[in-house]
């Protein structure tokens, strides 16, 4: 009875750890909340105080994917992420390898120019990336919107340092057994790397599915929006109508969520490999 009362016992510290972390999850989950419940009420009850509708709905989905272009502002973030994340995964790892394991003569300087372009707004690239997308014609198009990030000085430093920490003799056993070095990248490099591979890519899914600055600016039709650029008008779209506006946006939640859901581990331990704290 007495080892069946001391597994019981709980540390203050841990209760108090625990009251913590609820007081931090309610004001972050409560807006969430607040939006999915109020895209279930009908117009008549989104300003009413009660917080659970009286009479829960799905006409404001229905409305949604019937009667507005969000089903083309949902493919066109799906297109634009998918092209994005393909990118910058190959591009960037390519090289991060190159900067990790090939030697060359100013190759350290070569990473701090690429390191340094972290630091310059994207308010300050706005202009001459339109400028450039107006020259060519790109304005109004996929790849308008997402040449900018087809390759990111983050992914670069990210997976340098992943493959700064494999062994070099792992590659020349590669070098020994006639593989070219692009062989090598892609058949010995990239597979021991997939934690910071999978890291990235949830990453820039996320962000990319979150712009709203240059995609505004690089469209011009409707048609053409992304989702938040389609859901920061859409109280022009469908009047005052904040039903339908909280469920566009709980739908254009789903996705992030998913991938977080599955994926998080990676996150972690990819971030984790990397160095990065």
């Amino acid at each position: 009875m007495a080892r069946g009362q001391q597994r019981l016992r709980v540390k203050p510290a841990t209760v108090f750890v625990y009251i913590v972390l609820i007081l931090g999850i309610v004001p972050m989950l409560f807006p969430f909340v607040w939006m999915v419940l109020t895209s279930l009420k009908p117009f008549q009850e989104v300003f009413s105080l009660n917080l659970l509708p009286s009479n829960p709905t799905l006409a404001n989905y229905v409305q949604l994917f019937s009667r507005t272009l969000f089903p083309r502002w949902f493919l066109n973030s799906t297109i634009v992420a998918a092209i994005t994340v393909a990118s910058v995964l190959f591009f960037d790892s390519l090289v991060g390898y190159t900067l990790a394991k090939l030697p060359f003569p100013g190759k350290n300087v070569i990473f701090v120019l690429i390191l340094s372009t972290m630091f310059v707004p994207t308010e300050m690239l706005v202009l001459p990336w339109y400028q450039m997308s107006a020259q060519y014609g790109w304005l109004d198009t996929y790849w308008g919107i997402l040449f900018p990030g087809i390759m990111t000085a983050f992914g670069v430093f990210l997976m340098r340092q992943a493959f700064a920490t494999l062994p070099d003799e792992l590659l020349d056993a590669g070098r020994i057994d006639g593989l070219s070095e692009f062989g090598i990248f892609l058949r010995i490099a990239l597979p021991l790397v997939k934690p910071s591979l999978a890291a990235l890519a949830i990453l820039t899914f996320i962000g990319n599915w979150n712009a709203y600055l240059w995609p505004l600016i690089a469209t011009e039709t409707r048609q053409m929006y992304t989702l938040p650029v389609g859901i920061s008008l859409f109280s022009g779209e469908v009047g005052a109508q904040w039903n339908l506006i909280t469920a566009g946006s709980a739908v254009a939640v789903i996705p992030m969520m998913i991938v977080f859901i599955i994926f998080q581990r990676q996150i972690l331990e990819g971030v984790v490999r990397s160095g990065l704290k």
